[in-house]
């Protein structure tokens, strides 16, 4: 039963939802952000850095899988991937159910928000630090991308919004360091928000792909704790063929990668790409404004 506590988010402008509050199970101000974790009866754990929701664990399976497995079954053979943020290690659990994959390097802003998910997402987070194929780096993700010589066949941003230290994730620097980092055929996944209340974001991110890669597009997933219908994860690649990989050719893929999900199917995979009108116009315009 609540304890009257309640947790504001007050991302959108002209909107706010609020979570009523169990418990606060961990609360700090970090060198980079705010950060609280507490307890919701409908969503159960929900973090929060600068009072913007990260991740919840009721549906956290969904964002996860839909970043991680969409690009690694279109790829195909993905064996080196680099996750930016992402610091739950969520993201990270499930780019390690592909047996394929032989290293998985995490680029962290904030060793904090590492250090207390040890102890607050344990139960999906602690095979992850305990794998042998995990490096964790410590570091501002615009200034690795920049200076790695390290090449990767997925990219995946799990960023907060571009706003604050997540901000220099959404430029067009940072995804030119990307493509020079990506084998050939690589692909980059980016969290893009809520089209309906994020339009812009979605825009702007598709016309810096455009410049730089010869496929740039978006692809969506229906998450409730971020409040506004579809979230769209952004899509870049040079290999074309990609986005379109049938859903044959990905259920033999994921059949043979024997992994178990809760969002994502093969047919999933391949409707993520069809896009609501309204989505496909703000993509459309980033292509033709790049």
């Amino acid at each position: 039963m609540s304890n009257g506590l309640t947790f504001n988010e007050t991302l959108h402008p002209g909107v706010q939802v609020s979570y009523s509050c169990d418990e606060i199970l961990y609360q700090e101000k970090t060198e980079h952000q705010d950060l609280v974790l507490f307890s919701n009866p409908v969503f159960g754990k929900v973090l929060m850095l600068d009072g913007i929701t990260q991740v919840t664990t009721a549906d956290e399976f969904i964002y996860h899988e839909m970043m991680s497995h969409v690009p690694l079954m279109a790829h195909g053979n993905a064996r080196n991937v680099l996750i930016v943020g992402g610091g739950d290690c969520g993201l990270a659990e499930e780019v390690l159910k592909h047996t394929s994959v032989e290293t998985l390097a995490q680029v962290e802003i904030d060793r904090s928000v590492v250090d207390f998910s040890k102890e607050h997402f344990a139960d999906f987070n602690t095979r992850v630090l305990d794998d042998p194929r995990f490096e964790l780096v410590i570091a501002d993700g615009m200034k690795f991308m920049a200076e790695t010589d390290r090449s990767f066949d997925v990219v995946i941003v799990d960023s907060t919004d571009p706003q604050g230290p997540g901000a220099v994730l959404f430029s067009e620097e940072f995804y030119r360091n990307v493509h020079r980092c990506l084998t050939p055929g690589g692909i980059l996944v980016t969290q893009n928000g809520v089209p309906f209340l994020q339009r812009g974001e979605l825009v702007t991110s598709v016309q810096r792909f455009s410049r730089i890669y010869k496929d740039a597009a978006a692809y969506i997933a229906a998450i409730p704790t971020y409040f506004g219908g579809h979230m769209a994860l952004g899509w870049a690649t040079d290999n074309t063929d990609l986005r379109s990989t049938p859903v044959s050719v990905l259920t033999e893929r994921f059949e043979a990668a024997a992994i178990e999900t809760r969002y994502y199917t093969p047919e999933v995979h391949a409707a993520a790409f069809a896009l609501p009108r309204f989505i496909l116009d703000a993509v459309e315009e980033g292509r033709k404004t790049a």
